[in-house]
């Protein structure tokens, strides 16, 4: 009997020899990660948000760098203050202003949605209306109802039992009513600005110790391809933020201007709507338009065709000239993926998927490019 020639090994990589218990392990792992991260999603989504301020701060400290020879330490101090200061500014000479023209902004398109709804109404298109129940009232029915459940009506709250502190919140919700939720509210946004704020500042006072105490945790040989990796992060996001800041900027002062010459009342918190949702690619120069268009039509049809055209001419303006001019560099990415993007992560992780989409799609396109297109298939990331 002929014996067989000895098969060699087929050229490509090649598996490592694990174990089943091994393989089952990672296997249940890379599951309990992908539920950790599900599960808190809104945590990590508030991290990356810090650390995108902190990128920021470390970009202005490094463009600072340039100008005068101090200390980072120093430089940082010196750009927090300023922009600090900036800020604390704009609050207290500005902030009048935002809110007055915020509050007359919200009763106007209310006002003229309603009316867009009735004009739509007569064409046969129903669409649900535009108003919201009654807080007060609501209160009230469900505070009357509460008392008739409970024995005694107020006075069971001392005869019974201890509550849980969930229980203590929500009879305080029940009787404080719509200013509960307002505080709760304020709370909560100011607890996350805190977080984001402090996690910037702890980011960019020390990144280089930040990215080496994660490199760490990599083997040694791809030690030195995990930095890379790390430090093209950082700069594509560097890149990124900058551009799209002045991008904001830019629309803000075009549609401020625009609608003032115009005559359209809240100008101003049109054009810093405009620039705030201008962040948000896509969708939000989309619900941007929508709400000057409704704005405009309080002062007319002449009116909300002449805000239309302001805000058509600005969107121009920066598809086709500011961002393929600014983010070539940092991010160039199809609008179709864009998009699809958005849609993915907003159905995962809501509105901070949308918010924070294209900075996490940068992140995604790095690794990408660096990992699997540089080091696996051995091929060129810029063609």
């Amino acid at each position: 009997m002929q014996q067989g020639t000895p098969i060699k090994d087929e050229p490509g990589p090649h598996p490592a020899n694990w174990s089943l218990a091994a393989s089952g392990i990672a296997v249940v792992a890379f599951i309990a990660l992908l539920i950790l991260a599900w599960t808190a999603a809104s945590t990590l989504l508030l991290i990356f948000a810090g650390i995108l301020l902190g990128v920021f701060l470390d970009g202005l400290t490094r463009l600072l760098g340039q100008v005068i020879g101090l200390g980072r330490g120093l430089r940082l101090t010196i750009v927090s203050l300023i922009l600090g200061g900036l800020t604390l500014g704009f609050l207290v000479f500005g902030g009048a202003t935002v809110v007055q023209q915020g509050r007359e902004l919200g009763q106007t398109v209310t006002k003229q949605a309603g009316s867009v709804r009735d004009r739509l109404k007569e064409y046969g298109i129903d669409l649900p209306a535009f108003s919201a129940p009654d807080a007060t009232s609501g209160n009230q029915d469900a505070e009357g109802d509460a008392a008739d459940k409970k024995p005694g009506g107020l006075g069971g709250l001392a005869s019974g039992a201890i509550k849980s502190p969930g229980s203590l919140l929500s009879d305080a919700g029940s009787v404080l009513g719509p200013a509960a939720a307002v505080v709760t509210g304020l709370f909560s946004a100011l607890g996350n600005v805190l977080v984001i704020v402090f996690l910037g500042l702890a980011c960019a006072a020390d990144p280089a110790s930040y990215r080496d105490g994660a490199v760490r945790f990599v083997p040694p040989r791809y030690r030195p391809r995990a930095t890379a990796l790390l430090d093209g992060m950082g700069e594509t996001l560097r890149h990124w933020l900058f551009g799209q800041l002045i991008t904001m900027a830019v629309i803000f002062v075009c549609i401020w201007a625009g609608l003032s010459f115009l005559g359209i009342g809240g100008a101003l918190i049109l054009g810093l709507q405009a620039g705030l949702l201008a962040f948000i690619p896509t969708i939000g120069p989309l619900i941007a338009g929508v709400i000057i268009v409704l704005a405009g039509l309080a002062s007319g049809t002449n009116a909300a065709l002449g805000a239309f055209g302001v805000y058509l001419v600005v969107q121009c303006l920066e598809s086709y000239g500011l961002t393929p001019f600014i983010q070539k560099r940092a991010l160039d990415i199809p609008p179709a993926t864009i998009f699809a993007g958005q849609l993915v992560l907003g159905v995962l992780f809501g509105l901070w998927g949308i918010a924070l989409a294209l900075p996490l799609m940068a992140v995604i396109k790095v690794v990408l490019e660096q990992v699997y297109i540089e080091d696996t298939l051995d091929e060129e990331a810029d063609v």
